[in-house]
């Protein structure tokens, strides 16, 4: 779907969406996912009193903003990108650590803490020797937000408001969705959904087909994820379903690097060679580097390769956000 209206000058590159979640990345060895009968490479929602208890017994490790569209608000602001940030943190100091931490990172951060209710939420995420990391979240104050948090001044001050798939699950941040995807159609803007992970897309088929055919301009999708979306067995399969339904779909597929499908148009890009230390949030740095690229009006192509280049350094480490400086891989892409 594309809006016909014209659009001005954004003030904004990207408005991201999505669940506003402190991180905490932690080493651990493989008989700590046994006994708290994790499985490898997954993604499980929890309690509160459960959070509490594994953060417990967590080895010590990096705590910072996080969620899927907050990581990539983040690398996208270090790639040069204009960025602000929707997203739910109650009024306590996990709320107070996830703001500083994100307006540190560049990004306009102005929803109120939501006082009293849930806590803020958090993302406990254990990573092991061969960089796989599995992860359990407890929620909290993320859920609550709803139509009212979704500023539609600031959606038409962006050029893409960018929604996060792990979101999607009550009601109320359904509506938010539509209600911010139509705010940004009516001022000609484009609205940009990542589908987060085949869980949710398994949860939440029906509403996810709907929101991808009527409301979404590009879509960010992993192989599984996308295969999910139209109950396909093949990438192949999935990849002809989507070219019909939205304008712009970006499929990433791990080592094999990524491919861009743009009506008739087919675009692939190679991963970049790193070591491999932890995946997490691999999918988010991609999506921001190719939106800082599209947004800055490079080729698919660049956009892609600055994709890569971003995922691959978050990678390489540690944590979601990046350890090096990114500012300068934009200007050294080539079209």
């Amino acid at each position: 779907m594309t809006s016909s209206a014209p659009a001005g000058k954004a003030r904004f590159d990207i408005l991201g969406i999505g669940n506003a979640i402190v991180d905490v990345v932690a080493p651990v060895h493989e008989a700590f996912l046994s006994k708290h009968d994790m499985h490898k490479g997954a993604m499980a929602l929890i309690d509160e009193a459960t959070a509490e208890r594994l953060y417990a017994d967590l080895p010590a490790g990096q705590e910072s903003s996080g969620g899927s569209v907050a990581n990539s608000c983040a690398v996208a602001a270090a790639l040069g990108a204009r960025v602000a940030f929707l997203g739910r943190v109650a009024d306590d100091q996990l709320g107070q650590v996830f703001r500083h931490d994100i307006a540190a990172a560049g990004v306009h951060f102005p929803t109120p803490p939501l006082a009293g209710g849930a806590s803020t939420a958090r993302c406990l995420i254990a990573v092991t020797q061969d960089g796989q990391r599995t992860m359990n979240t407890y929620l909290g104050a993320c859920v609550a937000f709803g139509p009212d948090e979704v500023d539609a001044a600031l959606v038409a001050e962006s050029a893409i408001t960018y929604l996060e798939g792990y979101l999607f699950d009550p009601p109320a941040a359904q509506a938010a969705f539509r209600k911010a995807a139509a705010a940004a159609h009516a001022a000609g803007r484009q609205v940009a959904l990542s589908l987060s992970d085949a869980f949710c897309v398994n949860r939440h088929r029906d509403g996810f087909r709907e929101l991808v055919a009527g409301h979404v301009d590009i879509l960010f999708a992993n192989e599984a994820e996308i295969c999910a979306l139209y109950q396909c067995d093949s990438f192949e399969a999935a990849a002809a379903s989507v070219r019909g339904e939205v304008a712009l779909a970006a499929l990433t597929r791990s080592e094999a690097g990524s491919v861009i499908l743009r009506g008739a148009e087919t675009v692939t890009a190679a991963a970049v060679p790193t070591e491999v230390v932890d995946t997490t949030g691999a999918g988010d740095a991609y999506a921001a580097g190719f939106l800082a690229a599209y947004t800055a009006g490079r080729s698919l192509a660049a956009a892609a390769r600055l994709g890569s280049i971003a995922a691959a350094e978050v990678i390489s480490h540690y944590g979601a956000r990046p350890q090096r400086e990114l500012a300068g891989e934009m200007a050294a892409l080539a079209d």
